[in-house]
């Protein structure tokens, strides 16, 4: 008991998640056979997204934890030296590729639709959209992708979101915010793409809201994990169709009366890992329209080109 006391505290105390991404997925993965280790994770991983500012009567001690989550990080880099997450090469750090592994990336930039983000082959001038973006223009009133969504952005971005690979976050965090520095407006207010809160118990902790906290950080903007709430626990997205999808996070999003104030003529920006076929992105940003946000524009790491049997 005594052992996941002394660990939760570190992480609680020295941040969010992402701010000790190895430590507290070793305590995750450590816990999960041990009664007493999942149930401190669990609490931890709540109180980490639900109460983002820790009360300041713990500053004087956030200082240690955070020292002392970097020893532990040293130490385990000495027992399991990082790996490069795309090629296997060992690498100087958590949170690092290898030189093959950043060749194998594919950045976005343009040309690119300017709506959703889908990469062109050849420039089409400037504004220039899609034809699905045309035919059917999306809620959000701009996407920004940092990736091509393939093998290579793939290996990154599950074993972020399924693995419990938290020290990636800080990476895919720079690549999005670099594809969204032309977002980021003054006054712009980050927040992720939610989880109901039966995912959340059993995942643990939002990817999407890690993302857009340290991504809130990379662009110097602000970053609210309350705006949007999921009041439906609705099918994983993965194996549906385009039209299914779209049926599935139909109403499944709504602003709490909280959060309205913060809404109202405000531009928002919302994060998430992929975009597929941006039916949560769109249902996302019809429910902040609704509450009266000015704008809502969506940022993601990557971006499938082809959305047709792509499982995420």
């Amino acid at each position: 008991m005594g052992f996941w006391l002394a660990m939760g505290g570190i992480c609680f105390l020295g941040g969010d998640p992402a701010s000790n991404p190895r430590l507290f997925a070793v305590l995750k993965r450590a816990g999960k056979p041990h009664r007493c280790g999942a149930v401190m994770v669990r609490a931890l991983s709540y109180l980490m997204h639900f109460a983002p500012d820790r009360p300041s009567r713990f500053q004087p001690l956030r200082s240690v934890a955070r020292s002392s989550g970097k020893l532990l990080q040293g130490v385990m880099d000495l027992a399991a030296p990082p790996t490069c997450p795309i090629t296997g090469a060992q690498v100087t750090g958590p949170a690092t590729l290898s030189a093959e592994g950043w060749a194998r990336l594919q950045f976005i930039d343009d040309p690119a639709c300017a709506r959703c983000a889908t990469p062109f082959s050849v420039h089409r001038g400037d504004g220039a959209v899609c034809g699905a973006c045309a035919a059917s223009p999306p809620a959000y009133d701009r996407a920004r992708a940092g990736l091509v969504y393939d093998e290579a952005s793939e290996a990154l971005v599950i074993r972020f979101k399924h693995s419990d690979r938290l020290d990636l976050a800080p990476l895919l965090a720079r690549i999005a915010a670099r594809a969204g520095a032309d977002l980021a407006a003054p006054g712009a207010l980050l927040t992720p793409v939610p989880l109901h809160w039966r995912r959340l118990f059993k995942r643990r902790y939002n990817q999407s809201a890690v993302l857009a906290r340290l991504t809130a950080r990379e662009l110097n903007l602000g970053c609210s994990m309350r705006l949007v709430q999921r009041q439906r626990n609705t099918r994983p997205q993965q194996q549906l169709s385009a039209d299914a999808r779209n049926r599935n996070v139909a109403g499944a999003f709504r602003v709490p009366e909280r959060a309205l104030s913060l809404v109202k003529d405000t531009h928002i920006i919302v994060v998430d890992d992929v975009l597929t076929t941006g039916a949560t992105l769109s249902a996302v940003a019809r429910a902040l329209k609704r509450a009266g946000a000015a704008r809502v524009d969506a940022l993601v790491v990557a971006r499938v080109a082809n959305s047709t049997s792509v499982a995420i």
